[in-house]
């Protein structure tokens, strides 16, 4: 059994702990609020904007080429990999590391095996995993998170595109932890470039509308796209954020209740271990004091 010394200082290690991990929630709760309301508020502009992404893509089948959606044989794929730049939140990010292996085994094995994938990091984990690995790595914009504004997106998101239109790549995936609710975060593995058309009749339906464009078609084609895409690309990152703050919250919470039961655990047995000290000195004084009447 462990003696009081030993006890007492596992106690008072796991309280130290337990106050760290229930400050380290509270924080996670209030960052989660600011990026909550961020995805929350540009979610609904975004998902129309790819609605609208879609329909021109399956329009424009005459007149003006979309090089954003052109298909091509599949040689060299690039796959952002967004994680975040602290640990401390459960599977977070090593979901978004194993969704990436299923990838290169999977769906591009052969582009895999030719070095023709390259990984671009956003977030210091992604950076320090893929290091040690024999992934071509793009590492220039790994620290996005540290500043994160649309700005800052916007450079990654046209790093990506510049390169599939040069012929670079020929396909663009972004994995990525969507933000559902704060104990629950859903991986996605979706293709930035090029663009899917739509996906059910309904959608094509819809896509062979007679639209009518304002300016022009060409000018459409050449803003609307671009941005739309760059929408897209910053609408992962805000969902990755919102999901690190809620994997973190909910891990500092299991952390915390953890620390409590074992806290009950230690203090039970430190009970215990007091009391079989104490009942060790009386059987020990009152051997004694038999010890000195019997000497009489």
């Amino acid at each position: 059994m462990a003696n009081l010394k030993e006890v007492k200082s596992r106690i008072g290690s796991v309280t130290s702990t337990q106050q760290i991990t229930k400050a380290m929630k509270m924080v996670a709760a209030a960052k989660l609020r600011r990026a909550q309301d961020a995805i929350t508020q540009l979610r609904p502009y975004a998902e129309k904007l790819t609605e609208i992404l879609q329909n021109l893509s399956s329009a424009n089948k005459e007149g003006t080429d979309n090089v954003y959606g052109e298909q091509r044989p599949v040689n060299r794929v690039l796959i952002v990999a967004v994680t975040s730049d602290k640990g401390l939140a459960g599977a977070f990010n090593t979901n978004v590391m194993r969704r990436i292996r299923v990838l290169l085994e999977n769906d591009f094995r052969e582009q895999h095996q030719q070095g023709n994938v390259e990984i671009l990091p956003i977030g210091k984990k992604a950076l320090d995993y893929y290091k040690k690995g024999d992934v071509k790595l793009h590492t220039q914009f790994s620290g996005l998170f540290s500043n994160l504004s649309f700005d800052e997106a916007r450079s990654a998101a046209e790093f990506a595109m510049e390169n599939f239109v040069n012929g670079t790549f020929d396909k663009v995936i972004v994995v990525y932890n969507e933000f559902k609710n704060v104990a629950t975060q859903i991986i996605r593995a979706e293709q930035l470039l090029p663009i899917l058309p739509a996906e059910n009749e309904e959608e094509e339906s819809a896509a062979t509308v007679d639209y009518i464009y304002e300016p022009s078609r060409e000018e459409i084609v050449q803003e609307l796209i671009p941005k739309s895409i760059k929408i897209q690309f910053y609408k992962a990152l805000l969902d990755s954020n919102a999901s690190e703050h809620g994997a973190r919250m909910t891990a500092m919470d299991k952390a915390t209740d953890n620390a409590g039961e074992l806290l009950k655990e230690l203090k039970l047995v430190y009970n215990r271990t007091r009391q079989a000290a104490i009942t060790t000195e009386i059987l020990e004084i009152v051997a004694g004091a038999e010890a000195l009447s019997s000497s009489r």
